[in-house]
């Protein structure tokens, strides 16, 4: 049996990003970001991922940081293209090529954790069985909604689809995780508080909802909102998969609110580079300390 503070659970994902600035490959997949920003609270961190073998070493930098890597072999791993035509990064054309094997029941049965993150990209790489046996391992269960609306069209394309199972899925979970845009697509509301008190009418005691300025959050009938102060933007990709992150880990020592601020503060460092986070506690503390307080 494996026991940790955080876990998050995906599927890797061999991402190549376009951009005004060029092209670029990246190791991707939200289970690594949001593990990366769990890290920095010095907590005991797992990740459960699917890659094909021959991408094991997209894996190095997650151990290097102190994250035990668990590895579910697959005969391919998901490979994602992120176009950015315009300056406004939520505008993007995201199109799949492959897609790694779905989670089993036993890839996951292993894993205890005060706080456990289901980080999917694509629907059906996380099942509804699956879900329930998470569910029954952690004491917080977080949920990104893009693992489940996200499907991919016949030529390759990353759309949206109506997800039958949402009120069963959301009855399970603790923490649930959109962005703006899915949020509207789901429930039909623009105005993203009427949307995430919507969305926490299914069960979710707390909604992370991000937006292209900042965080919104709802837990226990109250608002928190932070925006994004990154000095520069250079790091869309693994946005919001970093903001759960930071979070839902956040959660296990803060208040919603002080949680608030935290994944605000480390979401804008990591919006500087590329790649997951790499700075450090002191930094996130000291920009709260600078721009938060």
């Amino acid at each position: 049996m494996h026991t940790f503070d955080f876990v998050s659970i995906g599927a890797y994902t061999k991402d190549t990003i376009v951009t005004r600035a060029g092209t670029r490959q990246v190791h991707g997949g939200g289970y690594s970001y949001s593990a990366h920003a769990a890290r920095l609270l010095d907590q005991r961190v797992g990740a459960v991922t699917r890659l094909a073998r021959e991408d094991i070493e997209s894996t190095r930098l997650l151990k290097e940081a102190g994250v035990e890597v668990m590895v579910r072999d697959s005969a391919r791993s998901t490979v994602m293209r992120l176009e950015y035509p315009t300056a406004n990064v939520d505008e993007r054309i995201l199109t799949v090529t492959d897609i790694a094997d779905p989670f089993q029941i036993e890839d996951v049965a292993s894993v205890r954790a005060e706080a456990i993150l289901i980080s999917a990209s694509i629907r059906g790489e996380v099942s509804l069985p699956v879900v329930k046996t998470i569910r029954e391992r952690a004491r917080l269960l977080g949920v990104d909604v893009q693992g489940f609306v996200r499907i991919v069209t016949p030529e390759g394309k990353l759309t949206y689809q109506g997800w039958p199972e949402m009120s069963e899925v959301l009855s399970l979970v603790d923490v649930l995780k959109t962005d703006a845009v899915e949020a509207e697509f789901l429930t039909g509301q623009s105005d993203i508080r009427v949307a995430a008190r919507k969305l926490a009418s299914y069960g979710p005691k707390e909604i992370v909802l991000t937006h292209k300025d900042g965080l919104l959050v709802l837990a226990n009938g109250e608002y928190f909102e932070q925006p994004f102060r990154p000095e520069e933007l250079r790091g869309r990709s693994g946005r919001g998969d970093t903001c759960v992150g930071s979070y839902l880990s956040g959660r296990l020592q803060m208040t919603p609110q002080q949680a608030t601020t935290w994944a605000a503060a480390l979401t804008s460092l990591k919006l500087e580079a590329e790649g997951p986070i790499r700075r450090t506690r002191a930094d996130v503390e000291e920009l709260i300390r600078r721009q938060y307080s």
